[in-house]
């Protein structure tokens, strides 16, 4: 594991719980990406898609990180859950609970729970029964990564009244346009044959350095300009529900340049 891994959050801030959402919207926004990496394996984790739903293979007991990457020319905050359970402050998650500042482009990877403004423990896959989420009495929405990510107020700038006009009809459009869904629950899939004994879940790991701040942030709107939800289970468990899972690589031996060399070139006839 690079020496670094554990430092990932060192420069990131949280957002302070004073901040409080806002009326006026900001700029255009740029999409965030979302991922997830596999620390154990040191790779992104591939995303199936499957009635409209992305997911991704979790191999139970191997640690994982969320990458979230900001595309736009300014701040967002990025509000994160595992299993329904804000991954800050613990609680049954809502969008409008504290959550990580990315200044603009930037790109971070959160690894774990946060225990402190110094140590979090590790985000891992492991059986639902020993879940964080499932051990402190929330086991129903256990199975789902969500990112609810808010746009930052921008300072008023003075319009003259015809761009002020077409400003406001521009805020009415925005306001009548439907919200985004939040991730709900895979605990009533409907069709599947999921084994929900062998369900995966977000254990509860090992303890690392990783430090964070509290930052001032007041939300350009109080709903999110973006909500991704990435479910994962196991493979079989997703190959039960549908999910056009590829199959894992088969491993092939490494091809060896001198196996038994003979003294000179036989003729292929007398093999």
């Amino acid at each position: 594991m690079p020496p670094n891994r554990s430092l990932c959050a060192a420069l990131l801030a949280l957002a302070s719980l004073l901040a409080r959402p806002a009326a006026a919207h900001g700029p255009s926004f740029d999409p965030a990406t979302v991922e997830i990496v596999d620390r154990t394996e040191n790779r992104v984790l591939p995303t199936y898609w499957h009635d409209g739903r992305r997911y991704v293979v979790g191999k139970p007991g191997n640690e994982y990180a969320i990458r979230v990457r900001n595309a736009g020319a300014g701040r967002v905050l990025a509000v994160m859950s595992v299993d329904g359970v804000n991954v800050i402050t613990g609680d049954t998650a809502s969008p409008q609970q504290s959550g990580y500042v990315l200044s603009a482009y930037e790109a971070t990877e959160i690894a774990g729970w946060r225990t402190s403004l110094s140590r979090t423990a590790a985000f891992y896959f492991t059986a639902l029964p020993d879940s964080y989420a499932a051990r402190t009495r929330r086991p129903d929405n256990v199975g789902v990564i969500g990112v609810a990510i808010f746009a930052e107020k921008q300072l008023p700038v003075a319009l003259d009244e015809p761009r002020r006009q077409e400003a406001a009809r521009s805020d009415a459009k925005t306001a009548q346009a439907p919200l985004p869904s939040a991730p709900s629950s895979m605990a009533k899939e409907a069709g599947g044959a999921r084994d929900e004994a062998s369900r995966l879940g977000t254990g509860y790991g090992r303890a690392e350095t990783s430090y964070a701040s509290y930052t001032r942030f007041e939300r350009a709107s109080a709903t999110a300009v973006e909500t991704v939800a990435i479910y994962y289970d196991s493979l079989p468990n997703l190959l039960a529900l549908g999910v056009p899972v590829a199959p894992p690589p088969i491993a092939r031996s490494r091809p060896d340049p001198f196996p038994d060399a003979g003294r000179f070139v036989p003729d292929p006839k007398a093999q």
